[in-house]
């Protein structure tokens, strides 16, 4: 019999298998499928602060007009209408997914501009979210941005709402740092409670055919997963803050090698888009049935067996393992039978 109950960023939870922000996280009956499906969490989809931003200036325009025009002009955007703009809409379907099902469900901002993502932060504690997620992605696009004022925008928006909440935070982080490790072990001790790694790169594109830029976003696939697995691997045992691992899970498998790295949780978007809600249980049966193969009765009996050893240069580490692969890739083009 295997017991697959953890903790992440403080929350009980029933599995390590959390439905991270998608499509179908964007209803309420959606929530409720995720969770029918057993995930042991659900984090909605992001609120970005040019919304929030947008919200405000209209706010501001209307209130210029006069108090009549603005109780005048709120009676156009009711609750739930598809005129509303978007800060409203989450707040109610934050409120409806939280009192709908029995496992957690995560806010989730995006966004870089501290201010407003930290106003919004308390709306969406008290509409009964469990957790928040800041994904800060940033492109830093001017080539004179230096390196540390990048950074420093991670630690800002982490100050600013870590002031206006007491929900536990996640921090989503991009993998193109300089020193990911320096910025893991500083948002840990500026009060981030988990670290996901990692947001993906979603860009346009350039479609040489038509001549045009293209949107361009496809779903993970499994080798994504090498590089956020690497990280919990190397960051396991040196920061107090939850490892969240996502990018690359389609399998029981692909699961059981994050929580063997040491990850606490594993989040899973794509597979749960291609193959339904319904997929989070054949991952978890999965799970407990490698588990059970492996002679493991909980998680944490595995979780971080092989995770850097602390005691370990991280650094000679990830080398040794970089050569290594090269090494085989040569004796793989020399007789690849």
């Amino acid at each position: 019999m295997t017991e697959l109950a953890t903790r992440y960023m403080g929350l009980a939870l029933r599995n390590p298998l959390i439905a991270s922000a998608s499509p179908l996280s964007g209803t309420a009956e959606g929530v409720r499928r995720l969770a029918a499906a057993g995930v042991g969490a659900v984090v909605l989809p992001s609120l970005f602060d040019e919304q929030l931003r947008h919200d405000a200036e209209l706010g501001a325009r209307l209130l210029d007009a006069g108090s009549e025009s603005f109780a005048e002009s709120l009676s156009y955007f009711p609750a739930g209408a598809k005129a509303d703009p978007g800060p409203r809409r989450y707040l109610s379907l934050l409120e409806r997914a939280a009192a709908a099902v029995d496992v957690p469900v995560i806010a989730s901002l995006n966004g870089i501009t501290a201010g407003a993502l930290s106003a919004y932060a308390r709306a969406m504690q008290d509409a009964g979210a469990a957790g928040l997620e800041l994904n800060t992605h940033f492109m830093p696009g001017d080539p004179h941005t230096p390196a540390r004022d990048v950074e420093q925008r991670q630690f800002e928006v982490l100050a600013n709402v870590r002031a206006a909440v007491t929900i536990p935070i996640a921090m989503k982080l991009s993998p193109y740092f300089s020193s990911l490790g320096e910025l893991a072990r500083g948002l840990d001790a500026a009060g981030a409670d988990a670290l996901v790694l990692f947001n993906r790169f979603i860009a346009p594109d350039i479609d040489a055919n038509r001549l045009a830029i293209v949107p361009g976003i496809e779903l993970s696939s499994a080798h994504e997963a090498r590089l956020p697995r690497a990280w919990i691997a190397l960051l396991r045992g040196h920061v107090s803050a939850s490892l969240a691992a996502t990018s690359g899970v389609e399998t029981a498998a692909d699961v059981a090698g994050y929580l063997l790295a040491g990850a606490d949780v594993v989040m899973s978007t794509s597979a749960l888009l291609r193959h339904g809600p319904e997929h989070a249980s054949v991952l978890l049966d999965g799970l407990s049935s490698w588990m059970t193969a492996k002679g493991f009765s909980t998680v944490e009996a595995f979780r971080g067996i092989l995770s850097v050893p602390r005691d370990q240069d991280g650094s000679a580490y990830e080398r040794a393992g970089y050569v290594k692969a090269l090494r085989a890739a040569n004796v793989y083009r020399a007789d690849p039978r």
